[in-house]
Parts: structure tokens; C-alpha cells; sequence
């Protein structure tokens, strides 16, 4: 099954496993509820999954790499206690907690959370001395004599043995006693996650093009080389900063993350035509004034990988401003809702004061549970902000009751108006976006590929639904997305075929 396929498994799995009688009991005991296994080769997402899991079930989760354990700090340190049986008094060996028993409990006192998942990856691959005890943990449900408390459903991770030498195969009176998943890398379900956190599109646009460099691990005379997800989406994050920073985005950058000598030469390659291309169109100039005759032309002329590339270059230029809008838009909600509950005739300050206090209460049980996301971090800092700079203006006024209301109600309504004033300033972008492309390519792949990211960007999807765009409403009922989306993977599919014969004839001389 692919990735998305596993979450989906997954997802209910532990569904089943909380669900409760009428009585608050659970209806699978944890003696009985099978510990979930995911088999899957490295960087594909198992960890991502487990994490969104417990985000969309709003319940917490604890991960730990068993790999890094040793038996004490799996199991406790021994320590020796006297005990009295039958009238005899002995020296008995008893254990402190285990670490990892310990951080549910941290977590659940933390969080508020009394739910969630353990998650323990790379389980196939403790060491010897460990080995005994995790297969009496994944079969009981302890470590040491400690349980994991109720309402925690244990879910592992493993590599196949053959992209991990340290596995340990688990017989089958092990394996008998888990549920076992086995998850492939999927070029599609990935990308639907990595536009969700909003990777570079120069990476999205060379895998649009490139899908067969998506995802591979093999042996060669060389060593292995390998190329997975997780080295994708680390890639992302790094060329971000460097851009940031102004640093030179450069094969030997690249190299770190994909360890495949002929990837990371194309992928660099192509970072440099994605620059020079962002230059040459003036992206940012077709989404803020509109494309002038020359650009649509040499849009139209251009070969099917400048198109690709060109799509992603303004896919990515309009995607800030729509993410940005999103996040303030929702905290500006999230942030009525509490300023609703402020007597205008009391101390506003101090009503101000707790919700600021509540907001960091609640952010931390969040990330006590593992489920803070960067877009909630950076909606709750425009929270923040406002409320600090109002408690300050109120402060500095030397006001309380109706007028300090007052001058919150003001701000407020200018936060909305500024916020309204943005989304129109995106839906400009978005009109030019789909006037740029109808005039260079008409309803052909190039507006599918606008179409579906509007569709799949979470952000996207929410501003359109908000905001509207007929533009968006149009071409997604002309286009039948789904079968169109397969005419495009074909045309590319055969594009690389082409391009394939191209080298090797090349080299052949001919």
C-alpha cells in the first residue's frame, strides 16, 4: 500500500482502539489491542504520518527512536528495596520508571491530553541486550513493571532488512501478536503533504518533470546512493534559509541532501534555468501588473520543461500571500472570539492579560502533546502581538472601561479592513495568474497544473472557499481534474522517454 493508504489504516486502528462502551471502558482492552507495525524503507514519512494522526484525532503522541536506547534506559535502573514474605525479610530488586514510560505521563500532565500514540520507530533494530525486553513489551505492554497507562496505542516503525543491516527479524510468534503494515514511497500522496508544508516549487516542479527521481536506494560499485523524501524535504528547508541568507544554492549544497551523484547534478542544474527563469518572465511583475505580449510569447514558444518550471515559479510567487492571509485571517477569528467574552465596563487590560496567559497555556499543551504546527505557532504570534500593542496603547492612554474597549474595537476593525485590503491584493495575483496562463496556453496542462494546486494547497483551498475566484470555479468544472491529471503524469511519462533516447543517442554518437 502507499503512504497514504497506511495513514488511512492507521488512522483506524487507533480509532477503534479508543472507542469506549457505554460504561467509559474501552471496548479492546490494551492487553488485547495488537500494537500497530509499519514496515516501510527509509524517509517515505512513517514518522509524518503518526504525527497527523494524532493532529486530525486531537489526541497526543511520544516518539522515540529505539535505536538510541540502551536496556536501562528502555527499562529503568535497577534498585534494591527490603520486602517481607512470610515473616522473612529479603533484599528485592525492584526498577525505577522507564524514560519512555515516563514521558507519556509527562506528556499527559503537560497536554491535559489523556490520549494518544507511543510511537516508537525503528523498533527492528534495537540492540541485542534490548531485543528480549521489546519483544516482551510489544506482546505485554511493559516495560520493566511499568504499563503503559490506558488510552495510549502503541504504534512502531521498521525498515525492511535490506536498507538496514542492524534489523532484527521478529519471528512469528512475535509478528503474530502485531498488526503489520507494509507502506511503499508514493511520488502523488507525498505530494499533497509537501504542498500542505509548502516546499520549495522548484523541488515540486522538478518532480512534475523528473518523477522516476523521486524516491530510490541502490547499490552500485560506488556505495549506495539513495534519494528519499525526507532528503526532499530537508532539501526545501535549506534552500529556503539559504536564499534567506543570500548563500549560493550550489550542487555541493544539494549533494548533502540527495545522495545521488546524477540527482543532485540535474536537480542543480535545473535550480540554476528556475533562477534565471524567475528573472527572464519577471514573475512577480505578471501576478502584481499583469504579463506583457513578450512574455506570453516566449511562454508559448518555450519547450514543455520551461513550462513546467515557469507554472511552478508563479505558483510559488502567489503562495506567501495566500498562506499569510490564511494565518491572519484565522487568528483575527480565533482572536474575536475571545475579545468577545471582555466586559466593556471592566478592567479591559487585565481581561487582555489573560487572554495573552490562556494563549501561551495553550500553546504549550500543544506542544507538550507534539501537535504544534508552524501555522498555528505563527497565527498565535499575530495574537500575541495584537494584544500586547493594544494592552500597551490602553496603558499609554491612561484609559479603562468603555474608552479602553473602545480603542481595542478600533484596532480590531482595522485589523479586518487591512486583512479584507490583502485578500483583494491576492485575488489581483490570482487574476493575472489565470490570465498570464490563458493567454499562453489556453486549458491545456499548464492550467490543470494551476488548477490542481489551488485544489490540493490546504491555504489555497480555504481562501478560494472564503474569498471566491470564478476564474478557479471555471476551469476546475472544465477540466475533470482527475482525468486530466492522468493525460498530464502520461505526457510527462513520455516527455522523459524522449528526453532519455536524446542523451543516450549522444552518447552513442549518433
Amino acid at each position: 500500500m502507499n503512504i497514504r493508504e497506511a495513514k488511512n489504516q492507521i488512522k483506524q486502528s487507533v480509532s477503534i482502539y479508543l472507542a469506549k462502551d457505554d460504561f467509559g471502558n474501552y471496548k479492546i482492552p490494551i492487553e488485547k489491542q495488537r500494537p500497530i507495525f509499519l514496515i516501510g524503507a527509509p524517509g517515505i514519512g512513517k514518522t509524518a504520518i503518526m504525527e497527523q494522526i494524532a493532529k486530525e484525532l486531537d489526541i497526543a503522541i511520544v516518539s522515540y527512536s529505539m535505536t538510541h536506547h540502551t536496556r536501562q534506559s528502555a527499562l529503568g535502573l535497577p534498585f534494591i528495596v527490603k520486602k517481607n514474605y512470610q515473616g522473612q525479610e529479603y533484599d528485592v530488586s525492584e526498577y525505577t520508571m522507564s524514560e519512555i514510560i515516563a514521558s507519556v505521563y509527562e506528556s499527559m500532565e503537560k497536554s491535559g491530553k489523556k490520549e494518544g500514540i507511543l510511537f516508537l520507530d525503528e523498533i527492528n533494530c534495537v540492540s541485542e541486550t534490548l531485543a528480549p525486553s521489546m519483544l516482551q513489551f510489544l506482546q505485554y505492554k511493559t516495560f520493566g513493571n511499568h504499563r503503559v497507562p490506558q488510552g495510549w496505542v502503541i504504534c512502531t516503525a521498521g525498515n525492511p532488512p535490506e536498507f538496514n543491516r542492524s534489523v532484527h527479524e521478529f519471528d512469528v510468534v512475535t509478528m503474530d501478536r502485531l498488526k503489520v503494515m507494509e507502506a511503499e514511497a508514493d511520488l502523488e500522496t507525498w505530494k499533497i503533504y509537501a504542498d500542505s508544508r509548502n516546499l520549495h516549487k522548484a523541488i515540486m516542479s522538478y518532480l512534475d518533470i523528473k518523477q522516476d527521481d523521486f524516491y530510490h536506494i541502490e547499490n552500485t560499485v560506488d556505495g549506495k546512493v539513495y534519494v528519499t523524501a525526507r532528503g526532499w524535504e530537508d532539501l526545501s528547508e535549506a534552500i529556503y534559509l539559504y536564499e534567506e541568507k543570500g548563500f549560493k544554492v550550489d550542487e555541493a549544497l544539494i549533494g548533502q541532501y540527495l545522495r545521488d551523484k546524477r540527482v543532485a547534478g540535474e536537480f542543480a542544474t535545473f535550480y540554476e534555468l528556475y533562477e534565471k527563469y524567475k528573472s527572464d518572465y519577471g514573475i512577480r511583475k505578471v501576478l502584481t501588473d499583469g504579463a506583457d505580449e513578450d512574455i506570453v510569447n516566449r511562454a508559448k514558444d518555450a519547450a514543455f520543461d520551461e513550462r513546467v518550471t515557469v507554472m511552478g515559479l508563479l505558483i510559488e510567487a502567489f503562495r506567501p500571500g495566500i498562506r499569510e492571509n490564511v494565518e491572519k485571517m484565522n487568528a483575527l477569528k480565533s482572536l474575536f472570539e475571545d475579545l468577545k467574552q471582555i466586559n466593556p465596563d471592566g478592567d479591559v487590560s487585565s481581561a487582555l492579560a489573560g487572554i495573552l496567559e490562556n494563549e501561551e497555556i495553550a500553546l504549550l499543551k500543544e506542544q507538550s502533546a507534539n501537535g504544534l504546527s508552524y501555522s498555528r505557532k505563527r497565527e498565535s504570534r499575530i495574537k500575541e502581538d495584537f494584544i500586547e500593542a493594544n494592552i500597551q496603547e490602553i496603558k499609554l492612554a491612561g484609559v479603562s472601561g468603555q474608552a479602553a474597549f473602545d480603542i481595542l474595537k478600533i484596532n480590531f476593525n482595522s485589523e479586518i479592513t487591512k486583512a479584507k485590503a490583502e485578500a483583494e491584493s491576492v485575488l489581483k495575483e490570482l487574476d493575472n495568474a489565470f490570465d498570464f496562463t490563458e493567454r499562453a496556453f489556453g486549458d491545456e496542462n499548464e492550467m490543470l497544473l494551476l488548477i490542481t494546486e489551488l485544489t490540493v494547497n490546504r491555504d489555497a483551498a480555504k481562501f478560494i472557499s472564503e474569498n471566491g475566484c470564478e476564474k478557479y470555479f471555471v476551469y476546475n468544472k472544465k477540466l475533470m481534474l482527475h482525468e486530466r491529471s492522468k493525460d498530464l503524469r502520461e505526457e510527462i511519462r513520455e516527455f522523459n522517454r524522449i528526453q532519455e533516447e536524446k542523451k543516450e543517442n549522444v552518447e552513442a554518437g549518433i
